[in-house]
């Protein structure tokens, strides 16, 4: 079942995924578990969008090593640059297995393909300015590691795809309670409503926003 992302009306694909790593049930269910729940929210929509940004990062030259350190950012685990929770790219190959899994329980015959180019043009500039303008902040509430993690985010926009490297940042601004200005607040709006995403994708309640200073 596929469904337009204006009308999934939470975050979706692995920046949405790593919500779901940030609850109290976490500790309740195997990763493999919570996987499966989210691939079959909203009668199995999101599965789809899971699979096409597990596999855009899977193709992509970027190092295993910093698809490890995004995900823990994005879902606010410390820095740990000697963790072994788990294999990057092996845990991209599990999220494509089960959620490939329910798809085809609606749509046996679906194979999943490379997914489609990236967005760029101007729409990637836009992002790597608003990523640059927080770095200072995102670094200080992050703490060690932080200079790293801002340095994955800008090259994840550059080198894989500015769509997933937007959602992934507005992650990590979530998961370390990063503030932003109103301004830059609307901006976010501005670009997830021009990369087609349903408002609550950029603010779900949980992006701190504060006046612009005078």
């Amino acid at each position: 079942m596929t469904a337009e992302r204006q009308d999934i009306w939470i975050d979706f694909g692995l920046s949405g995924l790593t919500k779901w790593f940030a609850g109290p049930w976490v500790n309740e269910a195997t990763p493999e578990e919570i996987v499966t729940g989210a691939a079959d929210w909203g009668d199995g929509v999101y599965a789809a969008t899971l699979v096409e940004d597990a596999l855009r990062l899977l193709e992509s030259p970027l190092p295993t090593r910093m698809i490890e350190l995004l995900w823990r950012s994005a879902i606010g685990l410390p820095y740990d640059p000697d963790g072994v929770w788990l294999d990057g790219r092996a845990w991209l190959r599990d999220i494509v297995r089960i959620s490939v899994d329910r798809i085809h329980r609606d749509e046996p015959s679906f194979s999943p393909v490379s997914p489609p180019p990236s967005v760029d043009g101007p729409l990637k500039q836009e992002i790597l300015e608003e990523i640059r303008e927080v770095t200072p902040g995102v670094e200080a509430a992050v703490g060690v590691g932080g200079a790293e993690v801002m340095a994955a985010l800008e090259q994840l926009v550059v080198e894989v795809d500015p769509d997933l490297g937007f959602r992934f940042f507005l992650r990590v601004l979530k998961a370390h309670l990063v503030p932003v200005t109103e301004s830059q607040y609307d901006r976010y709006h501005a670009l997830g409503e021009r990369l087609g995403y349903h408002e609550l994708v950029v603010d779900d309640g949980t992006l701190q926003s504060v006046p612009d200073p005078d």
